[in-house]
């Protein structure tokens, strides 16, 4: 009959449909409060980073309370970590790491705990791999001293893995599970392989945890946050005088004339007419926005930052910029670093850091006041 014809047709695509729901991947992000959490930060680089370089006392006075609740009453609402597993592989070590996270807690801020191994190469040393487990095994049950649903571990700072994403993924999924099964109400951090990039994030399938937000991080155009770190033999001093935006792309290109080596005429000029302004920071962030609605994921700057040794306009601008295509995301952010020369570089931290006033202004934060 042409009415049972028609029912059938209908009830057969309504059950494929339910099929293909129930064999997707169930998509949900972490509580709102705790994402609140993640809003703005700053990460911490040199505490916890440096093999060899302190003893667990030395360690324990690093950093001052006050210091701590300056960061807070600026605006942050998260330190990022970074933790190298080989200082704190004693027990005495790994205690002092953990009291750093309870300290912060205590003083209104999250913590992003990062594991950040100096030396490692984890695509090609199964004992590093192995290392970082038992990293996890050990730090994230000694976690649960503090506030879990404000401690965010992060299983591993800019995995490589060059053409292995599936590796990366799987030995991610490893410590997922390790660090899940110690702490089921954290919210963890992932990321993808390629140092962490857009890239990365966009060849990784989300997990199925529901509690766990995905890291990038951003330092576009690296020919200019970096001075092209990675080609020592350019003139910097040329390099750190380059604009953003470039608004003008010949008058940017005249900067290359007066420039002696041809290299570093040639890379400037390249810069120049690559046209980096917000509009291509805007695209580059979309393309991180993309995969989160996509997927439906909360995603993290983890990390971004610009060299102090860049022209002062250029690098305000940038990170301004760059924090401003950031929040229209909806993404939280982290500067990379408090004691970094690609942040606020205070060093080792006197008592009480000044912080850099035009820095703060272009994260849209301001510095604390005194008392």
């Amino acid at each position: 009959m042409p009415y049972n014809g028609r029912f059938w047709r209908i009830f057969r695509g309504w059950f494929a449909a339910v099929l293909l729901l129930l064999a997707s991947p169930v998509a949900a992000r972490p509580p709102a409060e705790q994402l609140a959490l993640l809003q703005r930060g700053v990460s911490i680089t040199g505490w916890f980073r440096y093999p060899g370089s302190r003893a667990p006392e030395a360690l324990a006075g690093w950093m001052s309370d006050a210091a701590m609740a300056d960061l807070r009453a600026a605006g942050f609402t998260f330190v990022r970590l970074a933790v190298d597993p080989v200082v704190v592989a004693e027990p005495a070590a790994r205690a002092v790491a953990v009291a750093a996270v309870c300290r912060l807690q205590r003083q209104g801020l999250a913590v992003v705990l990062d594991a950040h191994p100096v030396s490692w190469h984890l695509e090609d040393r199964p004992d590093e791999r192995l290392r970082l487990i038992g990293f996890w095994r050990d730090m994230a049950p000694a976690l649960r001293q503090c506030d879990p649903r404000r401690v965010f571990p992060e299983l591993l700072n800019e995995p490589v893995f060059t053409g292995a994403p599936g590796a990366w993924a799987g030995l991610q999924q490893g410590l997922l599970r390790v660090v899940r099964a110690a702490l089921p109400d954290s919210t963890i951090v992932l990321t993808g392989h390629d140092w962490g990039s857009i890239a990365g994030l966009q060849a990784l399938a989300p997990e199925a945890d529901p509690n766990v937000v995905y890291s990038v991080h951003f330092y576009d155009p690296p020919d200019l946050t970096s001075l092209a770190a990675w080609w020592p033999d350019l003139d910097r001093g040329a390099l750190a005088r380059l604009p953003f935006p470039v608004d003008d792309p010949a008058l940017c290109q005249a900067m290359a004339s007066p420039v002696a080596d041809a290299a570093t005429a040639g890379f400037m000029r390249y810069y120049c007419a690559s046209g980096w302004n917000a509009a291509a920071i805007g695209r580059r962030v979309e393309a991180a926005a993309s995969w989160a609605r996509q997927h439906d994921a909360a995603v993290l700057v983890g990390e971004f930052g610009a060299s102090n040794a860049l022209n002062e306009a250029a690098r305000l601008a940038w990170l301004r910029t760059a924090r401003v295509a950031f929040e229209a995301a909806g993404f939280g952010w982290s500067l990379w670093g408090y004691d970094d020369s690609m942040g606020f570089d205070v060093g080792r931290p006197p008592r009480r850091p000044v912080l850099d006033r035009n820095i703060m202004a272009a994260l849209g934060l301001m510095p604390p006041s005194r008392k």
